[in-house]
């Protein structure tokens, strides 16, 4: 069974991918999925706006600069890993552009959407 302070900060993190996902869709991007989950690794939310589809990392911090340095490059590459597979399972995605953001969920403010926060290539 989860410890209480585990199970705790489960439901934050599905709040913050909630607020995050509503934020996007009032920025005009459709949600395309939650969660994905691959052997390779895990996608909060995959949104499509046009003809990009993008691959969001979701964060709850106390900044904005928290949030990102919460994702460390290996952190990064499972997420790129995830987004192949999410890619492979999905044909017609393969041709849209690809992106990759991170919403950095903040106390008591508006998210924060970093736009293409970094590059596939490894």
């Amino acid at each position: 069974m989860a410890r209480p302070d585990r199970r705790a900060s489960e439901r934050h993190g599905r709040f913050a991918e909630t607020v995050a996902a509503l934020y996007l869709n009032l920025k005009g991007y459709r949600t395309i999925a939650r969660r994905f989950r691959s052997p390779l690794g895990e996608i909060d939310l995959v949104m499509q706006r046009g003809r990009t589809l993008v691959f969001v990392e979701v964060k709850a911090r106390r900044t904005q600069d928290a949030a990102i340095l919460a994702i460390p490059p290996a952190a990064r590459d499972r997420l790129i890993r995830a987004a192949e597979s999410f890619v492979a399972r999905n044909p017609q995605a393969a041709q849209l552009t690809l992106r990759f953001d991170i919403v950095a969920v903040l106390p008591r403010r508006l998210p924060r959407h970093i736009v293409d926060a970094f590059a596939r290539d490894r």
